[in-house]
């Protein structure tokens, strides 16, 4: 019961917002066009933000800009000092990054998110499964979801999870969870192909990705839709 309550309010979310979060998608695929010198830059936008707050994070590396490409630790680290974020010392983990740009640039091109993701996790100091999600994500890949504190709460308080999880750290943990928002993905895919009112237009899609529902459950939460 408490699951298909959720089912409502998702479809409800959908029915409010799924023109603005296709918008939103819509945006993010266009950043896949990007040359790599500014997909690295919205890497480091993934490697500041976590743990961090997203408006404060994203007003800094919008300043810093192309810093990200040019300064040198110690000026990068003082660059992000004084724009106020909060983790300063993950500087270093942005000039590692910069050393393996051939290397992003060559994942980038794998055909499977799966792989990509994988070698994110990897190779990249300072990404997690959720930031290489997240950096998916703003790169137009719809996947993934970004679970956070936001879709854990509201996968427990609905009933998804028994318990919400003290950190989304573990490979185990996340995977998990993700496997439950797959699940749901497709109950929702199906559950709009037999009950959409034939007599109304636009119809909805009758498919949510990851990410699309990834942008309803932060909605429910927050009341807002993520922007970066």
């Amino acid at each position: 019961m408490i699951s298909m309550d959720l089912d409502a309010r998702l479809l409800s979310a959908r029915a409010q917002k799924g023109a603005e979060v296709r918008r939103l998608l819509a945006g993010f695929r266009r950043n896949r066009s990007l040359p790599i010198r500014k997909k690295f830059i919205e890497l480091c936008f993934c490697i500041l933000v976590a743990n961090s707050n997203l408006e404060q994070t994203k007003k800094a590396w919008e300043r810093i800009g192309g810093g990200f490409l040019s300064l040198d630790e110690a000026a990068l680290q003082a660059a992000l000092r004084k724009n106020g974020v909060r983790f300063h010392n993950r500087a270093a983990y942005i000039i590692e990054a910069r050393g393996k740009m051939a290397g992003l640039e060559h994942a980038l091109r794998l055909r499977s998110p799966v792989r990509i993701r994988e070698w994110l996790h990897d190779n990249i100091k300072g990404l997690g499964w959720k930031e290489s999600s997240h950096f998916l994500r703003n790169l137009g890949f719809t996947d993934f979801a970004i679970l956070d504190t936001h879709v854990a709460k509201v996968m427990h308080g609905y009933g998804l999870i028994r318990k919400t999880p003290k950190s989304l750290s573990s490979e185990k943990t996340y995977l998990a969870l993700e496997r439950i928002l797959e699940k749901k993905a497709k109950q929702l895919g199906m559950s709009m192909a037999g009950t959409a009112d034939r007599s109304r237009r636009p119809m909805l899609p009758r498919s949510m990705s990851m990410a699309e529902l990834d942008c309803y459950l932060f909605y429910i939460d927050s009341g807002k839709l993520p922007q970066k």
